[in-house]
């Protein structure tokens, strides 16, 4: 079916977000048609101005609408451990377990030799420094499993190391409820390395 100029272009806008497929995408649009003009209007007003108003923290890099951010600015956090992660969407799972009480570092990005992003083109000299000026007693790494992680959390362990301080990482594995047979070989190595004593 061929949409009318209009609905293909807003189609194609929001086929840009990521996991945004056809369907989605197609669904979205003709919502958006259907919504009264306000609301419209409202929506892109809301869009515009998070986009305007929203930079990363001179400290943690995460994003916010004020710097220092809202978990560095907050005095009951513990400034002694920091937490890092890729992306503040990482952050924000981390934030919603209400578990981790200490401060974060978002790198913006993971080392990629395939895209071309380096050590240089994250935010790890901004961590050593902090590290290096602060008392930190221990950095949390806590990025994804995959090859590019893993690359990063090797890095950055070789770089912390002279500081003598604690490096940990966050085990990964199962899943509640899920059965073994279904794990794939990497969820279960990294199940039987994060195992705890009972």
């Amino acid at each position: 079916m061929e949409y009318t100029k209009p609905l293909a272009k807003l189609i194609e806008c929001f086929q840009k977000l990521p996991s945004i497929g056809p369907k989605t995408a197609q669904r979205l649009a003709l919502h958006l048609i259907k919504m009264p003009e306000y609301e419209v209007e409202k929506f892109a007003q809301t869009m515009l101005e998070a986009k305007n108003t929203i930079s990363y923290c001179e400290i943690c890099f995460n994003m916010t609408s004020q710097s220092p951010c809202e978990i560095c600015s907050n005095a009951l956090r513990d400034k002694n451990t920091i937490c890092v992660v890729s992306e503040t969407k990482d952050l924000i799972a981390i934030e919603k377990t209400n578990e981790y009480k200490g401060v974060y570092h978002v790198l913006q990005g993971l080392i990629s030799p395939i895209e071309g992003i380096g050590p240089d083109d994250i935010r790890v000299r901004e961590l050593l420094n902090r590290v290096h000026e602060n008392n930190i007693k221990e950095v949390i790494l806590a990025l994804n499993p995959s090859v590019e992680g893993e690359a990063t959390s090797l890095y950055l362990c070789k770089l912390l190391k002279p500081f003598e301080i604690k490096v940990s990482r966050i085990a990964f594995g199962l899943p509640l409820g899920s059965e073994l047979e279904y794990a794939d070989e990497m969820t279960l190595v990294k199940a039987l390395e994060g195992r705890q004593e009972l």
